[in-house]
This record gives structure tokens, C-alpha cells and sequence, in this order.
């Protein structure tokens, strides 16, 4: 199969086990002893459609390695839900105060901010529970990763230094900072936990997160860019919001020519490491150069 179709397969194994896992909202207090409204809301947002890279990523780099995707399964179902977390709570009237995600309304939208925050919480914590019930010999270290790049020196730190310089001047060292953490944290961890869980070993670890933070960067800063001049019915999202919030963006701190060729560099390099993944080393190769095509 060609590097698209492999996309394709591993993008299905996660929509499959995400259909399944997900309990339905089939009474207001049903079996499984979460409220239909709480169950009603995790699944609008999980199910609403998205690339599904980070559990993508998971999958192909556990198979990489010799392993089976359907074994990380639970682990790439978690990362999604902590990825969907932390878009149901950006989006809040607090925080970005979007109202169109994925081409829908966004959660609070539908539901109320309550739910909308208690949902995501919701989503974090079962992620958790889900990672925790892995019987692999890697699981606990696949855990401790995910669990320190999506936390406070991790994503959450990422958060934190998006608000704090709203409104300031854009310097590249404190845009890479955020970008790091924010977006290149837990795309690096969900690569190191699909080896992780094949039982890499070191220098393995090291190559894979360098080609994570090269890929997650790259990503961000193209993310940046589709907000200038992106189509917002392509993006399922609303465009020029960083601009209109007073984001710190790549483009606004090295302007937009630097940062379409920093686009480039950055995937040249991520792609320069891909060998590192052995049988899926093509693939890896290709994803990291598909990034500047990106039209969502």
C-alpha cells in the first residue's frame, strides 16, 4: 500500500476503537454510570471528524518497531482524547472564544460551558484509565511520557505561555516555546509511546523525539499561516483569529515569507531522521514532507 492508504488504515483502527470505546448515550444514568448528557457531549467532540495525526503517528511508530497497531490501540485512542481536551477547552469563551470547530459548532456551543468543561475533563481522565488497563511491558513508561509532554512543562505550559503573551511582541524564542510545548509535546509523545510500547530502546527514543519536534513545529507553523490565508471551509474553523485575539504567530514574529521557508527546513530536517523507523521509515518520510501542502 502507498504512504496515503497506510494513513488511511491506521486513521480507520483509531476511528473503529474510538466508536467502540466511547460509551453510548443510551439513558440519562445507563449502565456504564456516566450521565447521557456528559456521554452525549465527549462523543460530539471526539467522533466530529479531524485528521487523527497524533494516534496515527502512535500506531505506524509502534508498528515500526515490530508491533502490532491494534495492541497500542487504547494508547492511541487516549492521545486523541487528550488532544480533543484540550480543543474543547482552547475554544472556551475564557480562553479562545471560537465557535466553529471541525466544521461544527464547538462544544460549548451545543452544550453550555459547564458541560463543555466537564466533558473535556471527562475525555483527560479517561484517557488515563484507558493507558493505565494496557497489559504491554511498555505501558507504564508510554503513560509517564504522555503524561509529562501533555502536563505542565508540556502542553499545559504551552497553554499558559499562549495566554500570558497575548497582545505582546512576537519574539521567535518565546513563539518556538510556545509552539514547542503547545503543539511538537504531545506529537513527540505520541511517537515515543508507539515505540515505547515496541520496546525501542534509547537511541531510538532520542532520533524519533528530534523528528517529533521538527514535525510538530513545522505543523504549528503552517497552522499559523492557513490562519492568514487558509480556507476557512477547508479548515472547518474560523481564519485570521490569531490575528484577531493578538496570538504570538510565527509569521508575526519572523514574517511570512521566514516562515514559509522555516516551514520547509523544518520538515527537511524531520525528514532527514525518518530512518529511524525502520520499516515505516517511508512513510514517516512522507508525512513530514507532505506539512507545507496542508490545506486543513
Amino acid at each position: 500500500m502507498d504512504d496515503h492508504q497506510r494513513y488511511q488504515r491506521y486513521q480507520r483502527l483509531v476511528e473503529g476503537w474510538l466508536e467502540h470505546a466511547l460509551p453510548l448515550p443510551d439513558s440519562p444514568w445507563p449502565a456504564h454510570g456516566m450521565p447521557g448528557k456528559l456521554v452525549e457531549a465527549m462523543r460530539y467532540s471526539v467522533l466530529g471528524g479531524g485528521k487523527r495525526l497524533r494516534p496515527v503517528l502512535l500506531l505506524a511508530a509502534h508498528e515500526s518497531c515490530g508491533g502490532q497497531p491494534e495492541d497500542a490501540l487504547p494508547f492511541a485512542g487516549a492521545v486523541e482524547l487528550i488532544h480533543t481536551y484540550s480543543l474543547v477547552h482552547d475554544d472556551l469563551p475564557a480562553m479562545d472564544d471560537d465557535d466553529l470547530r471541525r466544521g461544527r459548532p464547538t462544544s460549548h456551543k451545543v452544550f453550555g460551558e459547564a458541560m463543555a468543561i466537564l466533558a473535556g475533563d471527562a475525555l483527560l481522565t479517561l484517557a488515563f484509565e484507558w493507558m493505565a488497563d494496557s497489559p504491554l511491558p511498555g505501558a507504564r513508561r508510554a503513560l509517564a511520557e504522555i503524561a509529562r509532554r501533555a502536563g505542565p512543562t508540556g502542553m499545559i505550559a504551552g497553554q499558559v505561555g499562549d495566554m500570558l503573551a497575548t497582545g505582546r511582541a512576537a519574539g521567535p524564542d518565546m513563539v518556538r516555546y510556545i509552539h514547542t510545548r503547545k503543539t511538537a509535546d504531545l506529537i513527540t509523545a505520541a511517537i515515543l509511546a508507539g515505540l515505547l510500547l515496541g520496546g525501542a530502546e534509547q537511541p531510538a527514543l532520542d532520533t524519533a523525539a528530534s523528528y517529533g519536534l521538527q514535525l510538530g513545529l513545522a505543523f504549528q507553523m503552517t497552522d499559523d499561516l492557513l490562519d492568514l490565508a487558509g480556507d476557512p471551509d477547508k479548515l472547518g474553523k474560523n481564519v485570521h483569529r490569531d490575528g484577531q485575539l493578538g496570538k504570538l504567530t510565527w509569521p508575526r514574529a519572523v514574517g511570512v515569507s521566514q516562515a514559509r521557508q522555516d516551514v520547509l527546513v523544518a520538515v527537511e530536517q524531520a525528514a532527514a531522521l525518518a530512518d529511524v523507523f525502520q520499516q515505516n521509515a517511508r512513510f514517516f518520510k512522507s508525512l513530514a514532507l507532505s506539512i507545507p501542502k496542508r490545506v486543513k
